[in-house]
């Protein structure tokens, strides 16, 4: 790992310490090695390098390509340890990265909504996260956090916002060796979500808030 990737967990830890209430939870569900996809709800930009400090392995990330048309930004961000992908899709250089970092026994942390959630509720999530666990067959860790919605301007410095990541127990979806349905994509990714929900207090939890599917549904 580029000294980047060091520079910024340290730094991030730091700052978290002294401007948040930043609390991790779980970190005992965390596999000290092997192959890991891990999958987070997002708030803030200040999600990934907060993940990336409160998880104690190394790990890569999948990042939106826009980050990576600016030369300093590209390099900054790939020092990171990240990798672009398509925002709403999976291009093939993007998937074929994914399976040889878990085929190296890395973790990869991925964000499946794709983008910030504008309510601090979880989104409709896309289906890349689910394809590459599926296809692999590597663990899928859920951690979901919380309170990064706080992070806005200035002022949330002096308030120290309590910043909450809840890291859960690894599961497995069903391996499939050929090409996925769309029905089983969508099973897979419901799936992910709801285990990530689960980690979250129900204002979080949005569309994927299983009392209030059920409560729509009866």
């Amino acid at each position: 790992m580029h000294w980047i990737y060091y520079g910024t967990r340290y730094l991030t830890r730091v700052a978290l310490f002294l401007f948040t209430r930043w609390r991790v939870e779980g970190k005992e569900n965390i596999p000290g090695q092997g192959p890991l996809l891990i999958t987070v709800n997002h708030l803030n930009l200040a999600d990934p390098p907060i993940i990336g400090a409160s998880v104690n392995r190394k790990a890569m990330f999948m990042a939106k390509e826009e980050l990576f048309r600016s030369r300093v930004l590209s390099y900054m961000v790939r020092s990171y340890g990240a990798f672009p992908v398509r925002r709403g899709g999976m291009n093939k250089e993007a998937m074929r990265r994914a399976e040889q970092l878990l085929a190296q026994g890395m973790a990869l942390i991925m964000f499946p909504e794709g983008r910030r959630s504008q309510g601090a509720q979880l989104e409709s999530a896309f289906s890349g996260a689910a394809m590459i666990a599926a296809r692999h067959g590597a663990p899928v860790l859920p951690i979901g956090i919380y309170g990064t919605e706080r992070i806005r301007g200035i002022t949330w410095l002096l308030r120290r916002p309590q910043i909450t990541v809840n890291i859960g127990v690894p599961f497995y979806l069903p391996q499939v060796d050929g090409k996925l349905s769309r029905t089983e994509l969508a099973e897979f990714t419901h799936s992910i979500m709801e285990h990530i929900a689960e980690l979250l207090p129900s204002e979080y939890r949005g569309k994927y808030d299983r009392q209030e599917s059920s409560a729509y549904e009866s």
